[in-house]
């Protein structure tokens, strides 16, 4: 008699997570890294994995019905965005939208002189703030490193081109804002930082580390306003190409889509990257919203698809599902959120009332509905998570998309927190499993953990402290600190 056939990947799986976790029960409080499948997202995106699975580019029939499908999945998500279907491209997920909407417009919108003029230093000039997400950060970085294409023949040799005049200029210059104590923008400083060359704006509508919630419109509303008084504008006697058009606003929309209004025509916005697995849709993938005449550059070139501006085959099941999450989460946030607030709000008077020396970062009230960022002191976040793991809480400290360095969150340290609160950083985010049961639960465990963690800690930094007291153990990898005249790496 033979025995019983192999384990399915399914059946394996169940295997082993009963094996590590028998009874533990748990508690997922990290949706701001991720969010399951709404099982009404699933099922909208069912058939188009094995039953429809036309290519949307070809002609016969099951391609055209995946057509429509892509098609109806565009108009339900312009329809939430209050936009134009044709001013919406689909990505493989945020940080790809985020991308293509900088360097693409940074390269649409790249100066350029003639050799009648002297040699510009940059290509260009963008805006961000110090609290942005790494998808926005690193480009802008990569941006301002990034060296001018070799010179064009020159006119004045009988060439049809541009000279710059000798040698390369340096890459876009970029303009880091601070932000207040709370991670909020002043949209004055933005009005301050704007130029005539500028291209771009860049200002997230949510922190994803500390939930802080920008006041997108009154940014949009500066951006607006320059750009009307740039109109017809001369620069060393030449008309500029972008004149009356640039700068662009841009916001990442990563994290606040599940919970904010997303009307692109009330927000005033030029530019909005979405993704879908932060509203409990698949991941990867995502969409950039294009306001129509605005030029962007590709960054994948092939068969064309999404109006030129990014090739490959569409990823239909995706894309149903982000369209359905995204119809949803619209849907249903009014009344999602306000139950949400009462448990953020009920679980951060207990974590400050009851661990001491415990600050919360972020906007006590302008925050998203289901973020709690709290610095700990005296302890390490990294060691938490590890602790809580084992008790089945799932957390994070700073940002889920770089937990892979021991870096200090940028975030935090952005808002002016020293060095050791920004170590002792945790992110709990809630979602639409979550209750007040799964966060009592966490209180029962957590404050343990605390005080076992402190026992053993070198460090005790006092409330309201603003000078490192360890600064040989808390720099980064590649962070620099200086205290009292000394530098550590």
């Amino acid at each position: 008699m033979s025995g019983p056939g192999p384990l399915t990947p399914r059946a394996s799986f169940y295997k082993l997570k009963t094996m590590h976790q028998r009874d533990i029960r748990e508690i997922y409080l990290d949706h701001a890294a991720t969010t399951y499948l709404d099982p009404r997202v699933k099922e909208a995106m069912e058939p188009y994995w094995e039953l429809e699975y036309g290519n949307p580019s070809s002609l016969y029939r099951p391609g055209r019905r995946a057509k429509e499908a892509l098609d109806q999945a565009r108009e339900s998500i312009a329809h939430s965005l209050n936009c134009r279907s044709d001013e919406l491209t689909f990505t493989g997920g945020g940080t790809e939208a985020i991308n293509l909407a900088i360097f693409g417009a940074a390269r649409a919108y790249a100066t350029v002189t003639s050799n009648q003029l002297p040699v510009t230093r940059s290509r260009g000039h963008l805006i961000t703030s110090k609290i942005e997400h790494h998808a926005v950060l690193h480009s802008m970085e990569a941006l301002g490193k990034e060296a001018r294409l070799p010179d064009l023949p020159d006119r004045q040799a009988g060439g049809q081109g541009f000279s710059a005049g000798g040698g390369p200029a340096s890459g876009w210059e970029i303009t880091y804002l601070d932000v207040d104590e709370y991670g909020l923008v002043n949209p004055e400083d933005v009005r301050k930082a704007l130029r005539p060359d500028t291209i771009l704006v860049s200002v997230m509508y949510a922190n994803n580390e500390i939930g802080t919630i920008e006041p997108i419109a009154e940014i949009a509303k500066v951006v607006r306003e320059y750009r009307r008084e740039k109109e017809g504008l001369e620069i060393r006697n030449l008309k500029l190409e972008i004149s009356g058009k640039t700068p662009f606003f841009l916001v990442d929309a990563c994290q606040a889509a599940g919970a904010m209004d997303m009307d692109v025509q009330k927000l005033g916005v030029d530019l909005l990257a979405l993704n879908a697995s932060k509203m409990y849709g698949p991941k990867g993938v995502g969409a950039l919203y294009i306001k129509k005449g605005i030029r962007i550059k590709p960054l994948i070139y092939g068969g064309g698809q999404e109006n030129n501006m990014r090739s490959g085959t569409e990823n239909v099941p995706g894309i149903v599902g982000f369209a359905k999450a995204f119809e949803l989460a619209q849907k249903e946030r009014e009344k999602e959120n306000a139950r949400l607030i009462g448990l953020r709000d009920y679980f951060t008077n207990r974590l400050l009332k009851e661990i001491p020396k415990t600050v919360l970062n972020g906007h006590p009230t302008k925050r998203l509905p289901n973020n709690v960022n709290v610095s700990v002191l005296d302890i390490e976040g990294e060691a938490v998570i590890l602790y809580l793991d084992a008790k089945g809480i799932y957390i994070s400290t700073g940002s889920a998309c770089t937990s892979t360095t021991l870096d200090p969150s940028h975030v935090i340290l952005a808002i002016g927190r020293p060095y050791e609160y920004a170590h002792g950083s945790l992110r709990f985010t809630l979602g639409k499993r979550t209750t007040k049961e799964d966060l009592d639960y966490v209180m029962e465990v957590f404050p343990g953990i605390v005080e076992k963690l402190r026992r053993i800690s070198p460090v005790r930094l006092e409330m309201g402290q603003t000078t490192i007291s360890h600064p040989e153990a808390f720099a980064g990898q590649n962070a620099k600190v200086k205290v009292g005249g000394k530098t550590y790496k």
